[in-house]
């Protein structure tokens, strides 16, 4: 969560799931959101291409307080976590796999 210095560092407790040895693809979606289900494919393809990847569905409507805290407004939106749970990229919406590779390959470099 939120901590001192600016910094959003999430933890596998927080989000329910295990995160990645390199780098963590977060999903917030809704059980109604159509976008959310390609989303979750999309994520699940790349995590499965990129060795140490993980991907992490949260069910928003379940954890709003994890949604208030990261001002998430909107399913799907996808958090890109590096190895030590850092937020190093957001977006709302339904993301294109080369994006997603893309933003890991930031996460994996900052890491």
């Amino acid at each position: 969560m939120p901590v001192p210095g600016g910094e959003n560092r999430l933890q596998s407790t927080e989000l329910g799931g295990e995160l990645g040895e390199r780098a963590t693809l977060v999903q917030f979606s809704s059980a109604f959101c159509a976008p959310c289900r390609a989303t979750r494919r999309v994520l699940r393809e790349v995590a499965a291409m990129v060795p140490g990847v993980a991907h992490v569905e949260v069910d928003a409507e379940a954890r709003l307080d994890l949604v208030r805290a990261l001002d998430v407004r909107g399913t799907p939106t996808v958090l890109v976590l590096d190895a030590g749970g850092r937020i190093v990229r957001r977006a709302a919406g339904q993301p294109r796999k080369a994006d997603v590779i893309a933003a890991l390959g930031v996460a994996v470099g900052e890491s």
